[in-house]
């Protein structure tokens, strides 16, 4: 690595990002009062069964998929500020909406919106990161990672406290933190000089001009890294729809699978040393980190399978489970916008509705491989997605050294936070 090189990774991150990361703690704090409660919810207040909670949940994830390549395909025709703050809004507003949705439709239907409109803001926080600090992009995408999962952690702890007071009292405080957020970033993109906003307005301008349909020819850009995150997407659908029946079958408390994602929280703030080290030391590239994950994934779901699902040999497959969510989750952000540049957002919107398809599949299929023959078949199948992720995975690794000019370079940003 030349000099130049490490002094730019080495710089330190611009101030102002340090507010808009502590926004995005609150915010992700916020968010998770409400999507951990969604099955009690429908049984405690709605009286519907499990199957209708998961009836609940399988639109939601729909409705992220729709909503993730929307606000990729919007970003481009209205502009961050537009979209960020306008759906950022809306999503306070729908979420408020919940306090009264007192009927299993008006509940089904508020939480769909809501989810949607969560969705149609990710890529779009994503591609304005990129795009606002580009010199430090990925490092900052995993430093919003781990302080996303701190905020995540303390919000599910406050949600079942928050709940035990009132469910109506939870909502009133997501949505609270919502606009909160929404706030925040109306005045922080004030800031921006009349240069930046020109220079943005021209990308926009350019991206207008071509169809989403030229724009999807390119799909070099967003297929592998959506299909190999769908795999792994469905993979890790195991933990949710194969692990816990199996605890539960087993006679253990639902304490014991809690404390798996327990586990997982813990990795994800004290393991950065160890995912530092896989970047510097065996991963040369953004794109091969995705196939460094991919690999964790099988490893650990092969050590589940091998060790018959002992409790503690759980705890040690979760563990590796973590590191390679590590890996994946900041990095697909990273290696999308510097590749796509300016499309950035549109790419980062197909991509993401092609990975959250795994979240859709997995479920319905895990959960019906369970009723059948247990958890074996589960972890086969999930070892089997994780091979056909890595092998997606190294073809986008090829494409990059086929095309160097296109940002693929060696990094260890992520290694220096």
């Amino acid at each position: 690595m030349n000099r130049s090189h490490s002094q730019t990774h080495a710089q330190p991150l611009p101030k102002e990002s340090y507010a808009f990361v502590l926004a995005s703690l609150f915010n992700s704090m916020g968010s998770a009062l409400i999507w951990p409660l969604t099955t009690i919810y429908v049984h405690n207040v709605l009286h519907r069964n499990y199957a209708d909670a998961g009836i609940a949940l399988f639109f939601q994830s729909l409705a992220t998929i729709v909503g993730q390549v929307m606000g990729g395909a919007l970003y481009a025709r209205l502009g961050p500020r537009k979209l960020i703050i306008g759906s950022l809004v809306l999503t306070g507003c729908a979420q408020w909406s919940i306090i009264f949705a007192r009927t299993w439709p008006s509940y089904v239907t508020a939480m769909t919106v809501n989810a949607f409109l969560v969705a149609i803001t990710m890529p779009a926080v994503n591609g304005f990161v990129g795009q606002r600090w580009r010199a430090v992009s990925t490092r900052l995408f995993n430093v919003m990672y781990v302080s996303n999962n701190v905020g995540v952690a303390i919000g599910t702890t406050l949600a079942g406290i928050l709940a035990s007071i009132s469910f109506s009292f939870t909502f009133l405080i997501n949505g609270l933190s919502t606009l909160m957020f929404a706030g925040f970033l109306a005045v922080f993109m004030r800031r921006f000089s009349n240069d930046e906003l020109a220079d943005w307005q021209a990308g926009f301008g350019a991206t207008r001009q071509q169809s989403p349909i030229l724009l999807l020819t390119r799909y070099h850009l967003y297929a592998f890294v959506g299909i190999g995150s769908m795999l792994v997407n469905l993979a890790t659908s195991a933990w949710n729809s194969g692990v816990a029946p199996y605890l539960n079958q087993a006679g253990q408390s639902p304490a014991s699978y809690s404390l798996l994602w327990t586990v997982n929280g813990i990795v994800i703030l004290v393991g950065q040393p160890v995912t530092s080290f896989i970047n510097r030391r065996l991963t040369q590239s953004l794109a091969s980190r995705l196939t460094a994950s991919a690999i964790l994934y099988g490893c650990a779901y092969a050590l589940i399978l091998a060790t018959h699902a002992t409790y503690a040999l759980l705890m040690v497959g979760m563990v590796v489970a973590t590191l390679g969510e590590m890996l994946i989750a900041p990095t697909i952000p990273a290696l999308v916008t510097t590749t796509a540049r300016e499309h950035a957002a549109f790419y980062l919107g197909v991509a993401g509705g092609i990975g959250s398809g795994g979240r859709l599949i997995g479920p319905i299929l895990f959960g019906t491989l369970f009723d059948h023959a247990g958890l074996p078949p589960i972890l086969w199948v999930a070892m089997g997605a994780c091979a056909m992720a890595v092998m997606v995975f190294i073809v986008q690794q090829r494409l990059g050294q086929a095309a160097p000019h296109a940002s693929y370079e060696t990094t260890d940003e992520m290694g220096r936070l």
